[in-house]
């Protein structure tokens, strides 16, 4: 008898451990572990993220440049997928079963818990019809996303491109998905942050058909999207158009800016390519097509390209020479067709002689500004010639023509000035002096900056002493201001009183008479002041520059004009930056007969080059250089 009563209390212990440890397991998964709920939950919900539209980019003036339009994506969650009539959905979507097949697997591949895309940017009609019959093709949804479009098939290289986010940037951002777009170059990538916005989430309940019923409690767990913020650019659509039209039959760039601000009025890259090109589903084929293109149309040519200033140089060297006061506006030297020491020649153009230094920039003499860069190289107040040199180009710093000056843009070069270990290496230490490196004062031998510091170094001298960085961007929505750094004035190691001097020697560039080598960039009422330059070219016919800022009192434009391949910068270059700036300050061009000769007037474009050649070459000093203005 006790035996069994014995038997059924071991029974009654062993139901009641069970019994808890039944209570203790659904106590843990009903109330502590949330793993089942949200699995059930997954199966009883839908979550559909809502893209934001992207920010807006303006002109200054408010006018639109870039805006959205609809686009629609298949998108798939693979666990979801249940058999379906295969045939409809290829005749709706237009594609094959074979097609369908590989795209599941891809989806599958990615995740089978998240949505990916199924099929990119059908059209409306298809994405409707899809819409309509969406009961059939449990697991498939419609995506509504935006694409960029343009007012105007301009600034491609200021604006820049959007496109599909690709694995690196998935495995570093958490924010972004398989199938979602980005900033890729451009304004569109330096202010990704702001234009992209925030995705919204909207939460429903599904039936067993997997069909949305309701909204999950209401909405409470809804995320809102938030629309990208709008932008103000700091380009000119009037003036940006007007110099890509200008630049169309030539190779080159051209950059203009507000002196005062540093913004960028117009960014031209010639040749070009319409921005719309690279938007939607034929993005890789034209990528492809402008990548193999023999001019490089892609190749940014104002942030990237870097030639020899030319005579342009010489407002810098006379500038230097009046800071380290080896030279007055009063100084003269004489010119007889060049300058000579023994054997040694550097060639110049026949102008009245002797010149002071006013007269030497209107007549861009060669010699004159070879004395220039000896009488600096030589001042007694240094021990030798590389420190005088090392204080020369400290100047030059001081300019930004060496490194990169800070536009948003992520593919800015910088110039080229040799150190002082540039030339030991070659000549030798205490082996080199101004004959050897006479090349440097006429804008010629190592020297390379790019067209974006031509304009900014105009802008510098238009502000009689300080630059702004360069920048595309003036205005953010809903942000206070831009980035300080974006609005510090650069003061360089000139004083400001070095650069009355220059400013009237480049008026007379222009507005002078004989002598003057930019008479042909006079507008009328405007007062233009200006330089021009030709930059020796090894591998075909000299580049044309011509900078220029007007007015002359309280400029309101700087600009740098470099065109490939066309010789003197009074032929070609001066004209294109006159008209512009006729253009910007007059809101309108009156000498339509110069328009028509700079379009039609004009030599053969450069042939086709590898890219490398693109980016001048190093000019090595000889006795052969003259770089002879016109």
């Amino acid at each position: 008898m006790n035996q069994y009563t014995d038997r059924r209390y071991v029974f009654a212990v062993a139901i009641i451990l069970v019994g808890l440890i039944f209570m203790i397991r659904l106590f843990q998964i009903q109330v502590i572990d949330k793993s089942y709920e949200q699995y059930a939950l997954s199966n009883a919900q839908s979550v559909r993220v809502i893209y934001p539209a992207r920010g807006l980019i303006y002109d200054r003036n408010g006018k639109i440049m870039v805006y959205n339009k609809a686009a629609y994506d298949i998108m798939v969650t693979p666990r979801l997928v249940e058999p379906f009539d295969t045939t409809e959905l290829c005749e709706i979507l237009k594609i094959s079963r074979e097609s369908v097949r590989e795209r599941l697997e891809s989806a599958r591949s990615y995740s089978s818990r998240v949505p990916s895309v199924f099929m990119k940017q059908v059209s409306y009609e298809n994405a409707a019809l899809l819409q309509e019959k969406m009961f059939q093709f449990p697991g498939l949804y419609v995506q509504t996303r935006t694409l960029r479009e343009y007012t105007s098939p301009i600034a491609s290289h200021a604006l820049g491109y959007v496109g599909e986010v690709d694995q690196a940037i998935l495995d570093s951002e958490p924010y972004y998905q398989l199938g979602d777009y980005i900033g890729v170059s451009g304004v569109e990538k330096a202010y990704e942050e702001y234009l992209k916005g925030q995705k919204g989430k909207n939460i429903f309940l599904k039936d067993v058909h997997n069909q949305t019923i309701e909204s999950y409690q209401n909405g409470r767990l809804d995320v809102t999207v938030e629309v990208g913020k709008n932008l103000t650019s700091t380009l000119d659509m009037a003036l940006q158009e007007y110099g890509e039209k200008l630049m169309s039959p030539y190779v080159g760039s051209v950059v203009a800016l507000e002196p005062s601000t540093g913004e960028v009025l117009a960014l031209v890259s010639a040749p070009t390519y319409s921005p719309d090109l690279l938007v939607g589903r034929s993005l890789g084929v034209e990528f492809g097509k402008l990548a193999t293109d023999t001019l490089n149309p892609l190749f940014n040519r104002a942030l990237m390209a870097q030639y020899p200033p030319g005579s342009t140089f010489k407002t810098i060297m006379a500038l230097i020479g009046l800071q380290e006061k080896v030279i007055s506006k009063r100084t003269e030297h004489h010119c007889y067709y060049g300058f000579y020491v023994g054997n040694i020649h550097t060639r110049c153009h026949l102008h009245e002689t002797p010149l002071n230094l006013i007269e030497a920039i209107q007549n861009s003499c060669n010699t004159y500004f070879i004395n220039v860069l000896k009488s600096t190289l030589q001042d007694v107040k240094f021990s030798n010639t590389a420190e005088a040199y090392n204080n020369w180009r400290n100047h030059l710093l001081s300019m930004g023509l060496t490194q990169p000056l800070g536009i948003e843009l992520t593919n800015e070069l910088d110039g080229n000035i040799p150190t002082p270990d540039y030339y030991n290496r070659i000549y030798g230490e205490n082996h080199w002096n101004y004959l050897t490196i006479r090349s440097l004062a006429i804008g010629q031998g190592e020297l390379l900056v790019t067209p974006l510091q031509m304009a900014n170094m105009t802008a510098t001298i238009a502000n009689r002493g300080y630059y702004i960085t360069p920048h595309l961007v003036r205005e953010i929505e809903g942000e206070e201001s831009i980035d300080e750094s974006l609005q510090e004035r650069h003061y360089t190691t000139i004083d400001t009183s070095c650069y009355g001097p220059i400013v009237d020697g480049m008026d007379l560039v222009v507005n002078g008479g004989k002598g003057s080598t930019a008479r042909n960039a006079r507008i009328k009422g405007i007062t233009v002041c200006g330089k021009t330059g030709t930059a020796e070219n090894p591998h075909g016919n000299d580049h044309s520059i011509f900078i220029a800022f007007a007015p002359k009192e309280n400029p309101k434009i700087a600009i740098a004009v470099y065109v490939e391949n066309q010789g003197f910068g009074t032929t070609y270059a001066a004209p294109i930056a006159s008209l512009m700036i006729e253009k910007y300050l007059s809101g309108e061009v009156k000498r339509g007969w110069y328009e028509n000769w700079v379009m039609q007037l004009i030599q053969p474009v450069a042939p086709a080059r590898k890219k490398d050649s693109l980016v001048a070459d190093t000019l090595q000093n000889n006795e052969s250089d003259d770089g002879t203005e016109e």
